[in-house]
This record gives structure tokens, sequence and C-alpha cells, in this order.
């Protein structure tokens, strides 16, 4: 069976109003990216441009269009479905549930911006933004500094190992506090410890 009839038949098998929201989705990406490819992915239907780019999918409650770059694009007009507290996924999905309008100015500026970064080459690891520089406050570096095991291993801690260590000895509110916890991450450090739990220095 060729694409297009695929996609015809798994529109024609959806209730009413999901099959008026998909053949009118469907118009739409054609009739702003007139060159775009049809394909089958996932048993669903799939809009490509240069890669990989929109998938639509019909669910008992509701619809889906998925942009599977939707973590690059700009959503002034909140389509996307918000993501959960801590959740990161490349992806995102545009929902639809029975009586709800296609705002389609947003839909289609959702589209061009899908078009513009296939056509730039952009993937999704692109575009993470660069980590902050993690500055080491003066006193643990030098205490560091003088312990040539300790430098050694705090030099091979990744990012977030030194991350933590950074963070837990910055939130002391009192001096002593500080000079305690920086004491005890020397002793860690110079056994090669990772700080992992709060609790188990105090």
């Amino acid at each position: 069976m060729v694409i297009t009839e695929q996609i015809n038949l798994y529109i024609a098998e959806q209730p009413e109003w999901q099959r008026k929201q998909l053949v009118r989705l469907r118009q739409i990406i054609h009739s702003t990216v007139p060159q775009v490819e049809e394909t089958w992915r996932w048993d669903k239907p799939h809009f490509d441009h240069s890669g990989i780019m929109i998938g639509l999918c019909a669910f008992k409650e509701h619809l889906a269009v998925w942009f599977h770059k939707g973590a690059l694009l700009k959503d002034p007009k909140k389509l996307f479905e918000a993501l959960p507290k801590g959740e990161e996924k490349g992806n995102r999905s545009y929902k639809l549930h029975e009586g709800e309008a296609i705002d389609e100015a947003a839909f289609v500026d959702l589209i061009k911006q899908a078009v513009h970064l296939n056509a730039k080459g952009t993937k999704l690891q692109d575009a993470k933004p660069a980590r902050k520089e993690l500055v080491v406050p003066d006193d643990l570096e030098q205490v560091l500094h003088k312990d040539p095991t300790a430098w050694a291993n705090w030099e091979a801690f990744n990012y977030s190992c030194r991350k933590e260590y950074v963070e837990w000895i910055t939130d002391a509110k009192q001096e002593e506090t500080r000079k305690r916890r920086i004491a005890q991450a020397l002793e860690k450090i110079r056994d090669g410890e990772k700080k992992e739990e709060k609790h188990q220095i105090h």
C-alpha cells in the first residue's frame, strides 16, 4: 500500500471529529510546506522535510501533533503541552480535544520554524545551552592545591560532582560551618569520594 493511501485509511478509521481535524491538519502542513514528504513511522502518519519533522496521532480522547524538534521551537501561543517538572524531551506535542479549534496561525508558525531547523541541519543536541562555568571558591581551591592527591582527584571529577561540593560549601551560613565543610570535603576528595548525598557529611 502506498503511503498516501495508508494515511487516508488511518484518517478514515477515526471518529468524525478526529477525521475532520486530521484532514485539516494535513492540509495546513501541505499548504505551508508544498515540498513536504508524507511518510509512515511507528504506525502513524508523518511529514518530513530535510529529515523527520511532524507526526500525527489519534488517541481515544484527543489528537496529538508531534514536533520532533519541538524543544527548539518558540511557542509564544503555548500550543505545546507543558512537560512535567524535571522531564526533558526533544519532541513536543500539540493536543486537540473534541470541540477545540486548531490555532491555524500559531500552528503554521511552528511548522515554518521546524522546516527552518531541518534546512539548517540543526540537531537537538546542537541547541543545548552552554554549561555555566563553575566558579570554585578561593578557599576551597587553595586547600585542594596544597594536597596533590586531592587536587588530582578534583580535576578528575566530572562537572556535576564538583558542582555538588561547591554548592555545599557556598551554602554554609556561618564561617565556622564553611571551614568545617571545606576540611571534610578535602578528606573525601582526597579519598576520591563523590559527594552524592548531603546527609553523609555535615
